[in-house]
């Protein structure tokens, strides 16, 4: 099971990391050892002070496929969630400024908590989902799928260029503005619409 994340895939997000807006879909994975199901909680890394919260729509693959025409992408997955691509940014931040590789900023352990997830036909229209992240009861970030980038089968059709899909497979599509460092003991809530699909603890 592969975790391919986007970066920098809504306009405001690119904003206001100060990046341009990006030409190609920005492409990076996370290790399966990332995922955390089920509300279990995140527990900040020692080697990190400060990370970050970004929420994200999620698709899973539901078939194998390379090198997908983007008008046939949306057969390849079948249902979607919430997750959140933690980050350790201090990390990020320092690798990237010495032109160095920042995997270890977002694939580490625990990284990629996840939702419950929603099949397709009942999502509504996936290019006008609205999804927004409370910390500690505040709304801290909202996005809608209108403001992608890339929408959901550009997405897939790029990523297979490269990667060969797989049935469990999940793609992170990208994060809005909005994103922020979180604490111990924050709780973390992240609805799509009106539904509840992430209640986790920080730890």
């Amino acid at each position: 099971m592969k975790i391919i994340c986007i970066g920098l895939n809504y306009i405001d997000h690119a904003r206001e990391m100060n990046r341009p807006l990006p030409k190609e879909p920005v492409v990076f994975l996370k290790a399966d050892s990332a995922l955390v199901k089920n509300n279990k909680p995140f527990f900040i890394p020692a080697f990190s002070e400060n990370i970050h919260y970004e929420l994200e729509i999620v698709l899973r693959i539901s078939r194998l496929g390379k090198a997908i025409a983007e008008k046939y992408a949306h057969r390849y997955f079948d249902s979607i969630t919430l997750g959140l691509d933690m980050t350790a940014r201090d990390m990020q931040s320092a690798l990237s400024s010495a032109g160095m590789p920042w995997d270890i900023s977002k694939s580490f352990d625990g990284s990629a908590p996840i939702g419950e997830f929603v099949p397709v036909e009942e999502a509504g229209d996936l290019n006008n989902i609205s999804f927004r992240l409370e910390r500690n009861g505040s709304t801290v970030q909202e996005g809608n799928t209108s403001g992608l980038i890339f929408d959901f089968n550009a997405v897939i059709s790029y990523v297979s260029k490269y990667f060969t899909l797989k049935t469990g497979d999940l793609i992170f599509t990208g994060t809005p503005a909005g994103v922020g460092p979180v604490q111990r003991n924050d709780r973390l809530t992240a609805y799509m619409g009106t539904k509840k699909l992430i209640d986790l603890l920080v730890k």
